[in-house]
């Protein structure tokens, strides 16, 4: 599916219903999938956000396999028209215990994409989920031998700076406490060892907007989500790795050793039979 406008022109794939490409005056933002890093560009992580413990969710006592991220972002939707796809109903998972729908639009105004899901219970119960975005941005005039490639620049809800602080680090996947949390200068450099032991999570909604900024320090483009609980930078530890990713997200993976109920998890979402939930994100091309 491709949308366009006078200004940017964007790919989506009906599989997983992924942003493939985003161009504006003939440049490439989105990280363009190479297997070598990382062969995706823009997943959608439902109904998890990162790792259940164990790969596992608990729920009134029964265990359900659960991977990592989830099954929408491998898992194919059906094209609407306007921008709009809908995950088949065929391709719920048989290992998850819920019955969600899943819609996805996007919506182009000037340099944004607005990018909607929305989440509905088609069981006839409590169905709980997580949610959350996971786009890959290249990194601007990248070249490995460089000690700074770019920087992030963190805003709070109302758009001020705001120095993010890591309460957790990741092990083998889930959350284990920092022993000293550490504050993330608001205009965070982004070096060959910056992500060393793996993501960087923002909990409690520190974070609503993560802003990429070339070597000079000059905006590039922005992914704002208010409503995000949690924010995640990440990419690969790999030498000469040219791309960032930017994350919001409702939900976060659970901490080493958990095995509670669902319902305890943390940013866990429920909705009652047909209830349902909208999540909104936005990509700003600022040059």
């Amino acid at each position: 599916m491709t949308l366009c406008n006078d200004i940017i022109t964007i790919e989506v794939s009906k599989h997983g219903a992924e942003l493939v490409s985003l161009v504006k005056g003939g440049r490439e933002y989105l990280w363009t999938g190479d297997a070598q890093y990382w062969n995706r560009h823009a997943p959608i992580l439902f109904p998890a956000v990162g790792m259940p413990y164990n790969n596992e969710l608990h729920v009134d006592g029964k265990t359900y396999p659960v991977k990592q991220h989830g099954f929408a972002r491998d898992t194919e939707f059906e094209d609407l028209g306007d921008g709009r796809l809908r995950m088949k109903e065929s391709a719920l998972s048989a290992s998850y215990p819920y019955r969600l729908g899943l819609e996805v639009q996007y919506r182009l105004a000037g340099s944004n994409v607005e990018v909607v899901w929305t989440v509905e219970n088609l069981d006839d119960k409590e169905a709980y989920f997580q949610i959350g975005a996971h786009p890959g941005f290249l990194l601007p005039d990248y070249h490995a031998a460089d000690e700074i490639h770019g920087y992030i620049r963190y805003h709070e809800g109302e758009g001020h700076p705001v120095n993010p602080v890591i309460v957790s680090a990741l092990k083998e996947g889930n959350r284990v406490p920092v022993d000293s949390p550490r504050s993330i200068p608001s205009e965070m450099p982004l070096k060959a060892d910056t992500f060393a032991h793996d993501a960087l999570m923002f909990e409690g909604g520190q974070v609503a907007e993560a802003v990429l900024c070339d070597k000079e320090g000059i905006p590039v483009l922005g992914v704002r989500c208010p409503q995000a609980e949690a924010y995640g930078i990440w990419a690969p530890h790999m030498d000469g790795c040219p791309f960032v990713c930017l994350e919001p997200w409702c939900g976060i993976c659970d901490p080493y050793g958990f095995t509670g109920d669902i319902s305890r998890r943390q940013y866990i979402h429920r909705l009652s039979p047909r209830e349902k939930y909208n999540f909104t994100y936005t990509i700003e091309i600022y040059r």
